[in-house]
């Protein structure tokens, strides 16, 4: 009891809950790619275009959101896109055509750039108001939430291939996530100079009145944050979204095993951040992510050039395992940045993750989803490039601030 009437606890919960609500959302539909592709008869690349439109649908949104984020403030904004992403997962289970199945993922990409940005400002504001280190373990949250799709969408698969019985079963946990995160989101939006732009830009030491700013084309550091994040999200998006038509087609796993792909790879992702933010204050940020994203690219490359199903299962958890930090500490470094840089990162992060596995299918379409995944271990390769252009005195910066546990009480110094 006593850390659920802790304030930083409640706190904590309500946003985790949003983090596991995307996560599992995203996981939900992710899943059951194959199905989809089944009842539609699409091909790979027909897959990849209908994908695509949830990146185009985040792209379209930067604006918007930027708008919102002033407009409703983080806390109204994460519950209105959380509501409006569950009606989405409700009618892309009975969309009758690839038209409409398109249309209904372009919407998703607008309402999941919308909760991504507010989840993050509010995990941001968290850490900001007590001191505590949280980011990463909220990010393993996300990640339990495919993790947790993934294992529901198998136990499901096995009673029924229905994809409306699936989604509505999804559909009621995910309210029951909506309704424990606005118990205790701890952002209340009352005027617009309240609203959790200005707390994120709080963390970067900046004014209020930046909040109310025009967005303007972002500064160096944002960029180069703005890039890495795409490619890491980019890979994520693409384990995600194919991996079990890899499993099914490739190494020609039985039906039932083929959603152990993203279990795999959300599973050690979950295990990594849990330990990642003792490694960013071992190692440093840069190290932690620059090495780890050279190792998803190493074991995705060996799994591909091995084959099999044994190897392809290895592989994948080296991709959870050095992709696990990427995210968590590149939305720290955009939250000191400020709120601008914070929803220009966040946004390009929706953007790769959902704009990835599209690619994936294009390059399966010309070639085979042996060379998309090729892909894939690519562009882990290049968050590893981009990472090492990094201004250093940024790195530096960062391991100066006092990393706090959790437990531990706050200090004055900042934040990790």
């Amino acid at each position: 009891m006593n850390r659920v009437r802790d304030p930083f606890r409640r706190s904590q919960l309500a946003i985790a809950a949003l983090f596991c609500f995307l996560g599992f959302q995203y996981g939900t539909w992710a899943s059951r790619v194959p199905a989809l592709k089944a009842r539609l008869d699409l091909t790979p690349a027909e897959v990849g275009l209908m994908l695509l439109a949830t990146g185009v649908g985040a792209v379209l949104s930067f604006s918007l959101v930027a708008r919102l984020m002033i407009q409703l403030g983080s806390r109204r904004l994460a519950a209105v896109s959380a509501l409006g992403l569950v009606l989405i997962l409700a009618a892309l289970s009975v969309a009758p055509t690839y038209p409409v199945a398109i249309v209904v993922l372009l919407l998703d990409g607008v309402a999941v750039a919308c909760l991504n940005v507010a989840m993050n400002a509010q995990a941001a504001a968290l850490e900001t108001k007590y001191q505590r280190n949280t980011m990463a373990k909220l990010h393993a949250v996300f990640s339990g939430g495919i993790f947790g799709a993934a294992l529901v969408a198998s136990a499901v698969t096995s009673l029924t291939s229905g994809l409306a019985v699936h989604f509505g079963v999804a559909a009621i946990i995910l309210l029951l996530l909506v309704f424990t995160a606005w118990s205790g989101m701890p952002i209340e939006d009352e005027t617009p100079e309240q609203a959790e732009p200005v707390a994120a830009a709080e963390t970067a030491g900046a004014s209020a009145d930046g909040a109310r700013r025009r967005w303007r084309l972002p500064a160096r550091m944002t960029l180069l944050l703005g890039l890495a994040m795409v490619f890491g999200e980019m890979v994520e998006g693409a384990m995600n979204d194919w991996t079990a038509l890899y499993l099914r087609d490739v190494t020609h796993a039985a039906e039932e095993l083929t959603p152990l792909g993203i279990a795999v790879v959300s599973g050690m992702m979950v295990l990594a951040r849990l330990f990642a933010d003792g490694w960013r204050t071992r190692w440093g940020n840069k190290q932690v992510v620059v090495v780890g994203a050279a190792l998803a690219g190493c074991g995705l490359t060996a799994a591909v050039v091995l084959g099999g199903l044994a190897p392809a299962l290895i592989g994948f958890a080296f991709v959870g395992l050095g992709m696990a930090a990427v995210t968590p500490i590149i939305y720290v470094c955009a939250a000191r940045q400020g709120s601008d840089a914070l929803t220009f990162v966040a946004t390009m992060g929706t953007v790769g993750l959902l704009a990835g596995p599209p690619v994936i299918g294009f390059i399966a379409e010309a070639s085979s989803l042996v060379w998309g995944m090729g892909t894939v271990a690519a562009f882990a390769f290049l968050v590893s490039l981009s990472l090492v252009r990094w201004p250093r005195d940024a790195f530096e910066a960062e391991e100066k601030t006092t990393r706090v546990d959790e437990g531990s009480p706050a200090v004055p110094e900042g934040v990790a």
